[in-house]
């Protein structure tokens, strides 16, 4: 990749916070990478960094040897038919695909494009927006390590980067990618129970977010496993005691299962 150009295509959260985060850390060039997308006021803040603007998908792949694909599952085949023909003239070890869509297998841009490229599977999550991010990465077996090591360092610019299996990837999803939407569906419902019993809605959510900090480092640092650390705040007969039994009592732990189970086979539905 010393020599690539990047292609970005969909420029939304996602795109966005890995561009950011690669012009803050100078970890590529500005001027070897471009983007589409069809909505051209997107790209606008990264072109007056130096990142270049492409009328279409198919032009950008022309450009470039490296290709983000930054865009919903269900745009996948529009757009993988429009790159069909630009990448078929190009030499199969040349061009790496990187795609973060959920469910998008290796075998479906394999079966969509034809031919045996270099492919990537991300699956980051919206903290990296503000470089504090979480992404799993997957890589097919012709992809080099030197090669998939960059890719990682690119998602290393925007938070933290694990690697795993192809088929771990739809059940990661929970883990990470979609997790964020139940901490923060949490952190609403504290925040409005502290103001109904008077304290202030700010006040509770800078209190519920160092909370979630400090856990965060009790669980990486204190050697402990997660079920020891529940003990640890739970006395028999206390408040955190009185708090579980109503959660349990609700079958809190297999309903969580079962929203996991739900987010995996979602993904897997929206396989091409």
């Amino acid at each position: 990749m010393e020599n690539s150009r990047l292609g970005f295509i969909g420029i939304g959260n996602m795109a966005s916070a890995i561009i950011g985060g690669i012009l803050s850390t100078n970890a590529f060039p500005a001027d070897r990478i471009c983007m589409y997308d069809p909505l051209p006021e997107k790209m606008d803040r990264f072109v007056e960094a130096g990142a270049e603007a492409c009328a279409s998908a198919a032009a950008l792949a022309e450009k470039c040897d490296v290709l983000f694909l930054c865009i919903k599952p269900q745009v996948f085949p529009a757009v993988l038919h429009d790159l069909k023909p630009v990448v078929a003239n190009k030499n199969e070890s040349n061009v790496l695909f990187v795609s973060i869509a959920a469910g998008i297998t290796f075998q479906n841009l394999q079966d969509a494009l034809g031919m045996q490229h270099g492919y990537v599977r991300a699956m980051p999550n919206t903290p990296l927006l503000l470089g504090a991010g979480a992404t799993a990465l997957c890589r097919t077996q012709n992809v080099p390590d030197a090669t998939f090591q960059q890719i990682s360092d690119i998602f290393a610019c925007c938070g933290t980067v694990c690697k795993i299996d192809e088929a771990q990837m739809n059940a990661v999803i929970a883990v990470n990618s979609s997790s964020p939407a139940y901490l923060y569906r949490l952190a609403g419902l504290i925040c409005d129970y502290a103001q109904a019993r008077g304290i202030d809605w700010q006040t509770a959510l800078e209190l519920f977010c160092q909370t979630l900090k400090g856990s965060a480092e009790m669980l990486l640092k204190s050697g402990k496993t997660p079920q020891a650390l529940v003990d640890m705040v739970t006395s028999k007969g206390g408040t955190t005691f009185a708090l579980l039994g109503v959660l349990d009592a609700h079958d809190f732990d297999q309903t969580m299962r079962e929203s996991f189970e739900a987010c995996e086979k979602r993904a897997g539905e929206l396989s091409m």
